[in-house]
């Protein structure tokens, strides 16, 4: 495609005041006033057929397969001309919605010789298959009076999957630091409910495990050891409806709950314990069924992947007596949700309530620091005071919300998105020593 430039059309418009002076002054001679015009776009025609033409150049986009969602993805679009080349050629990326370009899909390439290549950054923004269709190029004739444009297709994908990198980064520091500290063992003897062996009292060991019959008899403190038991069932349920559909620090909190749930469930198949994955948004979605052992990790990662972001309002009842339904055996079930209003909130404490009297039931909530932030600033206008109010109010329902969790006998962990993972693996390893699974 070849079109005039804005160049072009603004030279052409210079003339139009000579031509009015000539069309009043000489009525006669009115035709003169068109030579310019007619100037203009015959260098513009010339512009068109010298240098290069759309067809020649030949263009390609570099990039990577598969990315984490809110990771940065490096794509690089690179050309180059078989002759005459132009300074600089402006590019286009025809993106998914998948995939954010925080300064614009486009980028000038400035050639040196005859190629050049230039980078576009771009971000996973959601998880999914993000397709890129189109490569746009467009560049000026040596007179800057002609823009030669065409479009390349394309037919490439990303893979945006759920970011593993806190698994693989902390995961496995987390469960080799336990075993340093020597958690693993405490989790195997000394804690716990089975009953293992007999050891003589050493400081710090709890009073109560005394033996005193055993003591009498073998003239020395002897203490009970216990096993804890292992083999406990863990169920992470995530909410993929609306409200956690929303951006949290920029990915969707369902994504920021996916990250924290792997990496738990990675610690969890570690220490033994068996793992089951839950989505449901105004419905069940996915369910993995129980899995134990590390290979099974892969498993629950590729369903978590499944998990599709939804516009759909939550059910409560309907995923939890599900879910309540699915479970032959008491098991910790951790609940990824936000709370959106108090008639959704009084709806999910209704259903979960029927979970407690078989299972450990952990709401896991991540704090909104835009609503805190938007609430403790100082209002300088009366749209200021009316937001300021709005995100107090919002602020305050959550609290009545986790308060009445509690009460209920729920546990609940509130925590920053950047950290959900580490303290809902804290909170677990916690839960396992006291014996509470």
């Amino acid at each position: 495609m070849i079109y005039p430039t804005g160049r072009a059309v603004l030279l052409a418009a210079a003339g139009a005041p000579a031509a009015l002076v000539i069309g009043v002054l000489l009525p006669g001679f009115w035709y003169i006033g068109l030579g310019w015009p007619v100037f203009v776009f015959a260098l513009t025609a010339i512009d068109a057929v010298t240098g290069a033409w759309p067809r020649e150049p030949q263009a390609g986009l570099a990039i990577a397969n598969t990315a984490f969602v809110g990771a940065d993805i490096s794509a690089t679009v690179r050309l180059s001309f078989p002759r005459a080349a132009p300074r600089a050629v402006d590019a286009i990326v025809e993106l998914s919605p998948l995939i954010d370009a925080p300064a614009g899909p486009r980028a000038t390439i400035i050639l040196a010789g005859q190629a050049g290549a230039a980078a576009i950054p771009l971000v996973a923004a959601r998880r999914g298959v993000a397709r890129i269709t189109g490569l746009w190029l467009r560049w000026t004739g040596p007179m800057g009076l002609a823009w030669k444009q065409r479009r390349d297709p394309l037919d490439t994908r990303v893979i945006v999957t759920p970011d593993v990198r806190p698994v693989r980064e902390r995961g496995a520091h987390l469960f080799l630091r336990s075993a340093m500290h020597g958690l693993i063992a405490q989790l195997d003897r000394g804690d716990g409910a089975e009953f293992e062996s007999l050891a003589d009292f050493q400081a710090g060991m709890d009073r109560r495990a005394i033996d005193w019959k055993q003591s009498a008899r073998h003239s020395r403190l002897l203490a009970k050891e216990y096993r804890t038991e292992r083999n406990n069932n863990i169920v992470f349920a995530l909410d993929a409806g609306r409200t956690m559909c929303e951006p949290l620090g920029g990915v969707p909190r369902m994504d920021r709950a996916v990250s924290a749930a792997l990496l738990s469930a990675y610690v969890a198949l570690k220490l033994g314990d068996r793992v089951s994955l839950f989505g449901f948004d105004s419905k069940p979605r996915i369910a993995s069924g129980a899995v134990s052992g590390a290979r099974a990790f892969g498993l629950l990662q590729r369903l978590a992947a499944e998990l599709d972001y939804s516009e759909e309002e939550t059910n409560y009842t309907l995923a939890l007596t599900t879910l309540g339904g699915k479970l032959n055996r008491r098991s910790l079930i951790v609940i990824f949700t936000e709370f959106s209003d108090p008639t959704s909130a009084e709806l999910m404490l209704r259903a979960a309530s029927r979970l407690l009297d078989r299972h450990l039931v952990l709401f896991v909530v991540l704090d909104d620091q835009e609503l805190t932030d938007i609430a403790a600033a100082a209002p300088d206008t009366a749209d200021d005071v009316s937001r300021a109010v709005t995100a107090a109010e919002l602020l305050r329902e959550r609290r009545i919300v986790t308060t009445r969790l509690r009460h209920a006998g729920f546990h609940v962990l509130e925590s920053p998105h950047n950290r959900v993972g580490l303290k809902l693996v804290a909170y677990y390893i916690d839960l396992k020593r006291r014996n509470l699974l």
